[in-house]
């Protein structure tokens, strides 16, 4: 997700499916499980903790005998269904259910393999050590037949029990799943039915959890919940997790992704876009001649030459801008003959606008300009001065004097200013003040000598 235009791609691929098969460790034999009349008889004298009603013991044995010496196992699956329905105490649940388990592992039916998992998850009396496995198996069947909420009730389970495990991936590779793999899986579960927001709200969950305790976000999640929102055109998800990829994992290719992810979801004014792409200039993501042209076009040679000027040579330096684009030699020949008159006229402009009777206009030209500048303790001066006067561009102001700030080392401020920000402007000034907080512990160390 690395290109600059209006058809973003995205990093991340979908999780990648995988097959387990099932082979429940319960015995290849039924009369593992020890139903038998004598065990029934011999309950009272021994106190025996199973319980199997004569009922059950009945309708038990035909089916242990039965499958005892390997008879017709698909004639018998009437029977055993009867033996589920029938089973009332956790004993007789958990072996009846082993039982369907069994069967249906060797008639390969899922439907009698799935009732016999339920039945002895809901016993209660299955071993600790696999209910994680069990209930995993359990959704995994349930997801087959498409009975989602079935099959996320099970993937919790499995959630719950901490259940990890070694699985074979679609290209044949095997790979090592933990609880947040499964917990993915949960949110592809969501995306899978067409239920996206209910998905956001379960990965948004989780994600909240892991923050609350202090510990880092799965980067699988991230990058998988910023294409999905990107898929879905989910502005609101779009913002969040851009922001959260920056935050959790800073670095360029993050860096890049979250500023191609909010300028490509449209909705941005050009002065927005410039701010956005002042950002992508701080963090190394400007990555071709297409990025270049939108930062100056929204600059304006006319408007900010300086600004124009340096960011074409660093073009031409980078080598994404070929030094014969007509395009960059014009905007940068009419924005270098402009910064001397401009340079000349700056004394005179922060008179104007330090006067108390400055125009709002004057007051934002003169910030705009020491901004551009690199002035940025007069552009803080004149975007504070703007915030107090009637008419003001609030979340432009805002922004920008966020942005004067993060360059004064004024981290903290900066950030509790771009949190003032709201409409159109808020996904910027997050990921500004997400930049604002990474610069922070590194104007800390070099302070104290860290």
């Amino acid at each position: 997700m690395t290109i600059f235009n209006r058809n973003l791609r995205t990093r991340s691929k979908r999780t990648s499916h995988f097959a387990l098969a099932i082979a429940l460790a319960t015995g290849t034999a039924v009369a593992a499980v020890g139903v038998a009349e004598p065990a029934y008889a011999q309950k009272k004298k021994k106190q025996a903790q199973a319980e199997y009603s004569k009922e059950y013991v009945a309708a038990f044995q035909p089916v242990q005998e039965a499958m005892s010496a390997e008879g017709d196992l698909a004639a018998l699956k009437p029977q055993i269904e009867g033996l589920i329905a029938m089973a009332s105490t956790p004993d007789e649940k958990l072996t009846a259910g082993q039982v369907a388990v069994n069967a249906g592992s060797k008639l390969n039916d899922a439907d009698l393999q799935l009732a016999g998992l339920a039945s002895m998850l809901e016993s209660g009396k299955t071993a600790a050590e696999d209910v994680g496995k069990y209930n995993f198996f359990a959704y995994q069947l349930a997801n087959q037949k498409s009975q989602f909420d079935r099959a996320r009730t099970y993937l919790q389970g499995a959630i719950d029990a901490n259940y990890t495990f070694t699985g074979q991936l679609s290209d044949g590779s095997t790979k090592n799943f933990t609880t947040d793999d499964l917990r993915l899986m949960m949110f592809e579960s969501y995306i899978s039915e067409n239920q996206i927001q209910p998905g956001f709200d379960y990965l948004n969950g989780v994600i909240a959890e892991r923050q609350a305790a202090g510990q880092q976000v799965s980067d699988t999640w991230i990058r998988r919940g910023l294409s999905v929102a990107i898929n879905n055109s989910l502005n609101s998800e779009m913002d969040r997790y851009a922001t959260l990829y920056v935050t959790e994992y800073p670095g360029e290719a993050s860096w890049r992704d979250a500023v191609a992810t909010i300028y490509n979801r449209g909705g941005l004014q050009p002065d927005a876009v410039l701010d956005l792409l002042r950002l992508a200039r701080r963090t190394d993501a400007l990555q071709n001649a297409l990025m270049y042209g939108e930062y100056i076009d929204s600059a304006d040679p006319r408007k900010l030459p300086q600004e124009v000027v340096t960011l074409i040579d660093e073009a031409y330096a980078s080598g994404m801008v070929d030094r014969s684009d007509g395009y960059m030699k014009d905007a940068r020949e009419l924005a270098a003959g402009r910064v001397q008159m401009d340079k000349n006229d700056l004394p005179s402009l922060e008179r104007d606008a330090r006067a108390g009777s400055a125009s709002l206009r004057t007051v934002v030209a003169a910030a705009d300009t020491f901004l551009s500048y690199g002035q940025y303790a007069k552009a803080e001066e004149f975007y504070q001065k703007a915030l107090g006067m009637p008419g003001a561009d609030t979340p432009m102001v805002l922004t920008r004097l966020g942005i004067a700030q993060t360059e004064l080392g004024k981290h903290d401020e900066a950030q509790e200013t771009f949190t003032k920000v709201q409409g159109a402007r808020q996904a910027v000034a997050r990921l500004w003040a997400a930049y604002a907080s990474e610069q922070a512990p590194a104007t800390t160390a070099a302070v104290t000598g860290g």
